[in-house]
């Protein structure tokens, strides 16, 4: 019996998981003087959001265990080939949205990164896993990286940039999201724009909320 890819992957993803976590109090100091509210309104806000995030360049700021489950999950159930993910980091989101590609035998996973040095160490873990040749990392400005030379049709969207521009990047692949494509959106609650459209009823979406922080959305038409 082959060994499915996110089996292999479980080491690495283990050591990253536990760097991520061993480095909260390091994230938690980085914005230590900032109240809940001002936190709450860079994270809203489509110019502030890059003083936190400058805050932030050394954090992982990985998705949860359950949240990376299920984003190999959904990759693999829907055999995905063409997957187009917003904010890297460390790469630990891209490790297992690439593990579905490669148990569906292949694909293409485009996903843009801001700071440079988070590419290098999300290259790094790729490597590692085996998986840098079905990933491309795009590094700058999403709103520039995500609005070219996409595939034709896209299976899954990751959001997990900065939230303030989940719309506008929906805007960038809308166009090429099949029907029944998949949208995880990640912490979703900071993008009150981004949920109230794609929870209209007619907005071709049909979206919920799937466990504390992350909006689950399928394209239905």
């Amino acid at each position: 019996m082959i060994t499915p890819t996110i089996t292999s992957l479980a080491p690495l993803l283990d050591r990253l998981f536990d760097q991520a976590e061993a480095a909260d109090g390091a994230t938690q100091a980085a914005v230590a003087d900032l109240s809940d509210a001002d936190r709450a309104r860079m994270m809203r806000s489509k110019t502030d959001y890059r003083d936190l995030y400058a805050r932030l360049k050394d954090a992982p700021l990985a998705v949860s265990r359950e949240t990376g489950q299920l984003l190999y999950m959904l990759a693999r159930s829907s055999r995905a080939k063409a997957i187009v993910e917003f904010g890297t980091s460390f790469g630990i989101s891209t490790l297992h949205l690439a593990a579905g590609l490669r148990d569906n035998g292949g694909g293409r996973l485009i996903t843009s990164e801001f700071e440079p040095a988070k590419a290098a160490r999300a290259r790094e873990n790729l490597a590692a896993g085996g998986l840098m040749d079905l990933v491309e990392i795009r590094e700058g400005d999403a709103l520039k990286t995500l609005s070219t030379a996409l595939p034709d049709q896209i299976d899954l969207i990751l959001l997990d940039g900065a939230k303030a521009l989940y719309p506008d990047i929906l805007d960038l692949v809308e166009d090429r999201l099949k029907p029944g494509a998949i949208i995880v959106a990640d912490n979703a609650d900071f993008s009150p724009d981004y949920l109230a459209r794609v929870r209209d009823p007619g907005s071709g979406y049909m979206s919920t909320p799937f466990a504390d922080d992350v909006e689950l959305s399928v394209r239905i038409n």
